[in-house]
């Protein structure tokens, strides 16, 4: 069974993998929580840490010490420390990587998320004709928003990378959307880059207190919506995850045209890559869901 130590640890694994997702752009750190089983805890957690904030604002300290002890500290912690720590190493080569093979890249990555549209359709009550509609509208919308082509700011003003960053952090607890790629629609990409392997830290700190403030706000109608629309939720996730499959396509232009592959380009290692992918996926699903139901275990011989 897992003890206290082995949990720190694979939660801050898990946020390595956050992190490292939050970085490519069409891969959303929202769906690795998925993945590995921590997204309802996650964004519960962060809802109530945003509140205890605000409480605390408005002097209710009562009220303040209620919603931090309703976080799940042992969770969010290291989880947020290995989100760090994919950020700031992953900074560094990641971008090359995607420079140098894209297809490759592409085609890993499509994988992992083509494998990972079962988990969140698995949690649904209800799988009819409507949860079937809304995933099939969600996709839709995915697939044109991750139509739109890259652009680029030379010199972000300092509202602008702090709304960019409330608006991208949303993906970090929204699987399917992407939080690198909607910083590239809105031209912060790299910028973002460069100052966080800059050490730019007049830069970091604005985007750090956007994205405090967009986390906060979002994870607060997310929790909302997973209470009390459930299924509706977890389907429209599973659209967007979906669709956002387009930006992962591995053959297509810099203005996010799709192609088919063209003599000469690596079709079999990307073929391989992609099955890795949604191999990988598969094991980590399977391993979170063994965890969860030794945690439940533990839980009942207390």
């Amino acid at each position: 069974m897992p003890s206290r130590a082995s949990s720190l640890f694979t939660h801050f694994g898990q946020g390595l993998l956050m992190g490292g997702a939050d970085i490519i752009p069409g891969v959303s750190g929202g769906t690795m929580a998925l993945i590995v089983g921590i997204y309802e805890r996650l964004v519960a957690s962060v809802s109530s840490g945003f509140r205890g904030v605000l409480a605390l604002l408005r002097l209710r300290g009562a009220e303040a010490r209620a919603h931090f002890a309703a976080v799940a500290w042992g969770l969010i912690l290291p989880l947020g420390a290995g989100i760090a720590t994919a950020l700031l190493i992953g900074a560094r080569f990641i971008p090359h990587l995607l420079e140098t093979y894209p297809m490759q890249c592409r085609g890993l990555f499509f994988g992992l998320i083509a494998a990972s549209l079962v988990i969140p359709w698995q949690r649904l009550g209800e799988r009819g004709g409507r949860m079937l509609t809304l995933a099939v509208v969600a996709m839709g919308v995915a697939f044109v928003l991750t139509g739109l082509p890259p652009n680029t700011l030379p010199d972000p003003a300092p509202w602008q990378i702090f709304a960019g960053a409330a608006v991208a952090i949303c993906a970090m607890i929204l699987p399917g959307v992407s939080g690198s790629f909607l910083l590239l629609v809105l031209g912060l990409y790299e910028p973002t880059l460069r100052a966080v392997d800059g050490r730019d830290l007049p830069y970091v700190l604005t985007f750090m207190a956007g994205a405090a403030v967009g986390i906060g706000l979002f994870s607060i109608v997310l929790t909302h919506l997973l209470r009390r629309y459930h299924d509706v939720t977890m389907a429209t996730l599973v659209g967007l995850m979906a669709g956002s499959l387009r930006a992962l396509w591995p053959w297509q232009t810099d203005d996010r045209v799709l192609q088919l592959p063209a003599h000469g380009d690596p079709v079999v290692s990307v073929l391989l890559l992609g099955l890795l992918g949604f191999a990988l996926v598969t094991v980590l699903h399977r391993w979170s869901v063994r965890r969860l139901r030794e945690a439940d275990l533990l839980h009942v011989e207390r």
